[in-house]
């Protein structure tokens, strides 16, 4: 996210975790973790990424959740269409987000701690969070609209 006044336009994916959720009465969602450097801020936000021109919101879903992690997604399902403006690294930033519901075609993702992955030149995590801990204020989930959809 650099000095661009551009408006970006994401598809993202949240993937929650039913079984779990059985088990504990807890649900989790994989997320992506990030810093601010200016806030020193952690945050989390839904994983997924740019979509390129000529590409459909679902088509760049599958795409960067391959790239970023070699995952397959099943039974996605568009949530909605948000939209987020924000201040990250002390620079204005601007985003349209297509959101979507998925899971994952491998059971193996299900079992996995966390994660780490390179966006770019960042080197990211991302981990199973329960969702409690969003709602209750002790983590920071981004952008705030995603609330609506939990």
């Amino acid at each position: 996210m650099g000095k661009s006044r551009e408006i970006r336009v994401l598809a993202l994916g949240l993937i929650r975790d039913g079984e779990y959720a059985k088990r504990t009465l807890r649900e989790r969602l994989f997320i992506s973790q990030g810093y601010d450097k200016f806030t020193q801020q952690i945050f989390y936000r839904a994983l997924g990424g740019g979509i390129d021109f000529g590409e459909t919101s679902l088509e760049a879903l599958k795409r960067e959740f391959q790239e970023e992690i070699q995952a397959e997604l099943t039974n996605i399902r568009y949530l909605g269409c948000l939209e987020n403006i924000f201040i990250y690294n002390n620079q204005p930033g601007h985003e349209i987000i297509q959101l979507y519901e998925c899971d994952f075609v491998d059971p193996n993702f299900y079992q996995l701690e966390k994660i780490e992955f390179a966006e770019g030149e960042r080197q990211k995590t991302a981990l199973w969070v329960e969702i409690s801990r969003f709602k209750s204020g002790e983590l920071k989930l981004v952008p705030e609209q995603i609330f609506e959809f939990l």
